[in-house]
């Protein structure tokens, strides 16, 4: 399974400037088979040490930092010779190892030459409590779900991704109808890797929903022994509620709606949890869509989506009928799994990214990236019937020389103002 990520890990791997690197990502997106697959294409060896599992390994770095004491231990236990430049040592779930983290910067300080990767699903939840951080010490990388690209060179589609990276617009709108249904399959799939692999391999749709409903209990139980016991209901509350918030006309996340009476500051810490473990992506709105979008960030406005559109489906309970064979399901629920789509495959290339709406609530553009010195607002478009007047008030008045994105079900098309583009070529146009 080809992963995009791999070519930014052969890129660390070259820099001569390396340092120790972090790779982030939620649980069971597929971080530890990318390390070893790394490992064992591109060293002679790697050496795996697992601290959740490992239990001797979880108190080696009590004692001190001393590397030299640690590498012997790391050999006496795993039987490899560990050595600079042929040897990769991965460091998987780290924040469940005392001091783990820390001893990041001493493997950067102290001895560059070797090799070293780390990951941990719940880091950011483990920084949050007071784990202390290498700062400028490590590299950092993120890994996501599998992106709709990464899909289609999965189930074989090499040339249709192809053609999509070449931007071939007029292959493509004649392939377009087997381009929507590979897109209705990313729906119900999605982007998790053992999703994607059952699928690949047997197509059983209920399978694929056990795999899905499997890994949402899997955050639940996360949720149930990491979480300070008085934010668990609240952070399941969140959860529970994003179906339903993101099937609303603005997507805006709506405090009220998982309680009568919420307020912001009773479910801020329920929000960064689940945030911090990956499981979901903040968009702030941008008040002015100026460089730089952070500077006019208000994080007070917000909307919130899970990290996989799959996983969604299934916290949805949608059926396979609706979005495998229905006309209606790239507009059900007012168009909510198309806008998490998008925002799933711009995650593959942004960190941050926003939406925009006028003080009256009028006009609303529902996603915004800055790409270099331009920013760029992004109308989703559930159908082929794109009448909307958002965009091209935004374009042609209210900020006259930004040019926009459509992301819709009808073909290219450049209108000077805005370019169309067909849903499933957002990752490769961008």
């Amino acid at each position: 399974m080809r992963r995009f990520l791999y070519d930014d890990l052969l890129k660390w791997k070259a820099d001569s400037a390396r340092k120790p690197l972090i790779l982030q990502g939620a649980r069971q997106v597929g971080k530890t088979w990318l390390m070893k697959e790394f490992g064992k294409n591109e060293y002679k060896n790697y050496v795996y040490i697992n601290f959740d599992k490992d239990n001797w390994a979880k108190s080696i770095f009590i004692q001190d930092y001393n590397i030299e004491r640690i590498l012997l231990i790391l050999q006496a236990q795993t039987g490899i010779n560990i050595k600079p430049e042929d040897t990769l040592i991965i460091f998987d779930e780290i924040q469940e190892a005392e001091r783990g983290l820390s001893v990041l910067k001493y493997f950067c300080e102290e001895t560059p030459s070797y090799h070293v990767m780390a990951a941990g699903s719940l880091l950011g939840v483990a920084m949050h409590k007071g784990m202390s951080f290498p700062v400028g010490k490590v590299d950092m990388l993120s890994l996501n779900p599998l992106t709709f690209n990464e899909f289609l060179l999965a189930m074989g589609e090499e040339q249709k991704f192809n053609m999509l990276i070449q931007k071939e617009w007029e292959i493509i709108k004649f392939l377009d109808p087997q381009y929507v249904d590979l897109l209705r399959q990313y729906y119900f799939v999605g982007g998790m890797p053992e999703a994607v692999a059952s699928y690949i391999k047997n197509k059983d749709l209920q399978r694929i929903r056990k795999i899905q409903h499997d890994i949402l209990i899997a955050y639940r139980n996360d949720i149930s022994k990491h979480a300070p016991i008085n934010e668990i209901p609240r952070i399941n509350m969140v959860l529970d509620s994003i179906p339903s918030q993101l099937a609303k006309e603005n997507r805006k996340f709506v405090f009220g709606m998982l309680r009568n009476g919420a307020r912001a500051k009773d479910f801020e810490l329920a929000i960064q949890w689940l945030i911090d473990a990956g499981i979901i992506k903040k968009v702030n709105l941008a008040k002015e869509p100026r460089i730089p979008l952070k500077f006019y960030e208000d994080i007070s406005i917000f909307k919130l989506f899970l990290l996989d559109c799959g996983l969604m489906g299934c916290m949805a309970e949608a059926p396979a009928k609706l979005i495998l064979t229905s006309n209606d399901i790239f507009k059900e629920y007012k168009g909510a799994f198309t806008e998490a789509f998008v925002h799933q495959q711009l995650l593959s290339k942004y960190i941050n990214i926003y939406y925009w709406s006028s003080n009256d609530s009028k006009c609303e553009i529902d996603l915004m990236i800055q790409k270099e010195d331009s920013v760029i607002p992004i109308e989703i478009k559930a159908e082929v019937s794109v009448h909307s007047q958002s965009l091209h008030t935004f374009c042609t008045s209210k900020y006259n020389g930004i040019k926009g994105l459509r992301c819709s079900m009808k073909s290219y098309i450049d209108q000077d103002w805005m370019e169309n583009i067909p849903l499933y070529s957002v990752e490769s146009f961008l």
